[in-house]
């Protein structure tokens, strides 16, 4: 028992953390917005520590199963945290641009992040690093039709029959993820795999990742209902705090973002410095498909069902950056390897996002 809570010493914290929330809720939330934002934060590094289990855990599931279905349930762990925590924040005060803003901090991360920060640094300690371009192709393409159809097109719709394109654009998705899902995991999950020679010696001496399949499935579920118990009331504490500060509306989508994607983050670069971008590749465009195709419909129903419509369209800069980063995307991973130029031709947008979020565009 004790090795256990000492094995999951994360989540215990944030075990605290809500069984603390919870009680003083209404004395954190009355005593001014410094106090607000200081809840705001302790329940923030909560959330990453039952985050950063459920993707450890995840991972041992994907360790057991193997490429491309690890990475595979790596990067939909992400997605439900996000959409758990959307869903919550939501429907404790509306935003009309949060999800948006979300799914674009999302990609951003995800993309010139994860993808550019892993490129820099395994280029720079292996030189160039090889993966399967099938994989980088078919994730760009589907990520530019996605964020097309779902975040480009909407400008585009009149106001009176939103009701009708959210319904089509539910389906889409679906139909969208139900092809890719089935490319993945059947026929074509040659294109998101990567045969390393030189580490099939070392891999098949390595032990069996530790825990049973059935305690990292139960992890996994009690992790996800936790991040959602935390993220109610940080998400009343963060709307305390930042009310009238005048934060750049992107602060909170960014704080969402970011929070899915910490455990992306250290596995992607355990695996760029440990010469495997092929795992990074799936992870990083991965991430960024599943957070559009998956987070857009789950939204889109609510919205539905709630009768409140939200702006997906994006903004002029939001689209010229979107469309800037598939761009260098399907040019850098056109030839089956990266290196550290490339990496911080993506790293360099990612800090462009930043500027532009800190300057409210």
């Amino acid at each position: 028992m004790i090795r256990v809570i000492l094995e999951e010493k994360l989540l215990v914290v944030a075990v605290l953390a809500a069984v603390l929330a919870y009680p003083l809720e209404h004395s954190l939330l009355g005593n001014g917005q410094g106090v607000a934002l200081a809840a705001a934060g302790a329940l923030i590094a909560a959330i990453v520590c039952a985050s950063l289990r459920v993707a450890h855990h995840a991972e041992v599931l994907a360790e057991k199963v193997g490429d491309p279905y690890g990475t595979m349930i790596l990067t939909l762990a992400a997605v439900l945290v996000e959409v758990v925590i959307l869903a919550i924040m939501m429907s404790n005060e509306p935003s009309p641009t949060l999800v948006r803003d979300t799914i674009y901090s999302a990609v951003m991360l995800d993309i010139n992040g994860i993808l550019g920060l892993a490129a820099l640094m395994g280029g720079i300690k292996h030189g160039e690093q090889p993966y399967n371009d099938d994989s980088a192709r078919t994730y760009s393409v589907m990520i530019l039709t996605a964020m097309g159809v779902s975040m480009v097109v909407p400008e585009f719709i009149p106001e009176a029959n939103w009701h009708l394109y959210s319904a089509f654009t539910i389906g889409a998705m679906v139909l969208l993820y139900g092809v890719f899902l089935r490319m993945q995991a059947g026929p074509h999950s040659y294109f998101f795999s990567y045969h390393y020679p030189e580490k099939k010696r070392s891999r098949n001496s390595e032990h069996e990742p530790a825990g049973s399949t059935s305690a990292s499935v139960a992890v996994l579920v009690f992790g996800v209902a936790l991040i959602g118990a935390l993220a109610e009331v940080m998400s009343q504490a963060m709307d305390v705090g930042l009310k009238g500060t005048g934060a750049p509306p992107m602060v909170a989508a960014i704080l969402v973002a970011g929070i899915s994607a910490a455990p992306e983050i250290l596995t992607a670069l355990r695996a760029a410095l440990a010469n495997r971008m092929q795992s990074v590749v799936n992870i990083a465009l991965g991430a960024s498909l599943s957070t559009v195709i998956l987070t857009v419909p789950v939204m889109e129903l609510m919205a539905l069902v709630n009768g409140q419509p939200f702006q997906m369209a994006m903004t002029p800069v939001q689209t010229v950056m979107a469309f800037i980063t598939l761009l260098v995307c399907a040019i850098n991973l056109n030839d089956g390897e990266t290196n550290a130029i490339e990496g911080m031709t993506h790293f360099v947008l990612f800090a462009t996002f930043v500027m532009l979020s800190l300057m409210g565009l």
